[in-house]
C-alpha cells in the first residue's frame, strides 16, 4: 500500500510540469497566480517537495482542472451504490442514493402483518414524495383520503399533507420512495399513443407529463 502511495506522489511533479508547459505558463507567472513561491513550485515539479492539498488546490484552480487530474485518480471509479438496509418501526429501508441533499431514493419493505391492528398515525413534513409499488398492496392515508395502491401504481403528493403507509392486507409490500425538497416534483415523460392524439390540437403530438395521485 505504501509503495502505491509513494508512486502516486512521485508522479504528481512530472504531471504538474507537463501541464504547465503544455499551457505555456512560466513558473513566475504560475507563482503570481497561485501565491506559491517559485522555489516551492520548482521543488514540487522536480519531486523534491511532497504535494499537499494546500499546494494542489490553488494549482488545480490555476490550471482549471480537478484535483483528481493532478494526482492521477483512476477514471474507472465504481459508480455502484452498496446500500446498507436500516430498520425503522419494523419496516426495512434500503437507501438507493448516497449524495446528501436533493432527491433521496429508498426501497421500503413492510413485512407481512406489520401494520395489522394499528391506527394510522398520519404525519406531515417538508418536501415532496413520489412512490411506486413494486409488489403487494399498499394502503395510503393521505389527508382525509384512504386508498390502496397495487403493483405498478404510482402516487405523488406534497408531504405537508398528513400521510401514512401500511399493509393493505396480510401480505408484505415493497415500494420505491423518492423524496424531494419542497416545490420539486417528479415528472414522467411519456409518448402519446396514436389514439390519444387530438387532431384539433397540434401540441398534443409532443410529450406529456404523467403523474399519479
Amino acid at each position: 500500500m505504501s509503495e502505491d502511495f509513494d508512486a502516486v506522489l512521485a508522479a504528481v511533479g512530472p504531471r504538474l510540469r507537463a501541464l504547465r508547459r503544455r499551457r505555456g505558463v512560466t513558473l513566475a507567472a504560475l507563482s503570481e497566480t497561485t501565491g506559491i513561491p517559485i522555489s516551492t513550485l520548482s521543488r514540487l515539479e522536480s519531486g523534491h517537495r511532497k504535494p499537499g492539498l494546500e499546494l494542489l488546490l490553488p494549482l488545480a484552480r490555476a490550471h482549471r482542472v480537478p484535483v483528481d487530474a493532478l494526482i492521477g485518480a483512476p477514471d474507472d471509479v465504481d459508480p455502484r451504490v452498496y446500500p446498507r438496509p436500516l430498520t425503522h418501526n419494523g419496516m426495512t429501508v434500503v437507501p438507493l442514493t448516497r449524495k446528501p441533499g436533493g432527491l433521496q431514493a429508498f426501497k421500503q419493505i413492510l413485512p407481512a402483518g406489520l401494520t395489522d391492528g394499528r391506527e394510522p398515525d398520519a404525519r406531515s413534513h417538508e418536501g415532496y414524495h413520489w412512490l411506486y409499488v413494486l409488489r403487494g398492496r399498499l394502503r395510503i392515508v393521505l389527508g382525509d383520503r384512504d386508498f390502496v395502491l397495487t403493483d405498478g401504481e404510482v402516487a405523488e403528493f406534497d408531504t405537508h399533507l398528513p400521510h401514512w403507509f401500511g399493509n393493505a392486507d396480510e401480505h408484505s409490500v415493497e415500494f420505491l420512495s423518492i423524496l424531494g425538497p419542497q416545490g420539486e416534483r417528479i415528472h414522467i415523460r411519456a409518448r402519446h399513443r396514436p389514439d390519444d392524439l387530438d387532431p384539433e390540437d397540434p401540441g398534443s403530438r409532443g410529450t406529456a407529463d404523467a403523474s399519479g395521485v
